[in-house]
């Protein structure tokens, strides 16, 4: 089996959950935040949104670097411009994968910040760990938010206290 074979059902398991959680995140909360030193909801929800275009990133390029300035991700506009974001960064995460050959995705790929390498290593590696895992991980602070303002959270890998599995 080629590794890509492997990897997207696993990317578009979590990119159909991924909206799921994102279709609840309540427009009119935007910019309510669980903490001071907390990303406000809006910003949180721009983030996962987005994430997907480092699978792309690291899909169509070698290295990316991540310096300059690093500010927190905006809100968005409105819910319905969180999720066409969503899923315009998703189709093409997923276009840059389908047909990708496994020399393709066990090539090295490398992280810098302003010239200096953070990590290099094979893109799958990347792609499960900095591109799924980190939007995994969001993805579950996201659904925290969702909790704390009593909004229903989805099933994602087995039932939520709103709703049965699948």
């Amino acid at each position: 089996m080629a590794i890509v074979d492997a990897l997207l059902p696993e990317f578009d398991r979590e990119m159909t959950t991924t909206r799921t959680v994102l279709e609840r995140v309540p427009e009119d909360k935007f910019d309510w935040k669980p903490h001071a030193k907390s990303f406000s909801l809006g910003a949180l929800a721009s983030h996962v949104a987005a994430l997907p275009d480092w699978g792309t990133e690291t899909l169509t390029r070698t290295a990316f670097d991540v310096g300059g300035d690093q500010r927190p991700p905006a809100a968005p506009a409105s819910k319905q411009a969180l999720l066409a974001s969503f899923d315009r960064t998703a189709a093409a995460a997923r276009a840059a994968l389908a047909g990708k050959t496994d020399a393709e995705l066990t090539a090295i790929w490398s992280l810098t910040r302003n010239g200096k390498t953070l990590f290099s290593m094979p893109r799958t590696t990347v792609l499960r760990s900095f591109v799924f895992s980190h939007l995994i991980h969001h993805r579950g602070q996201l659904t925290v938010y969702l909790r704390l303002l009593d909004v229903p959270v989805p099933s994602i890998y087995g039932p939520s206290a709103d709703e049965p599995a699948f």
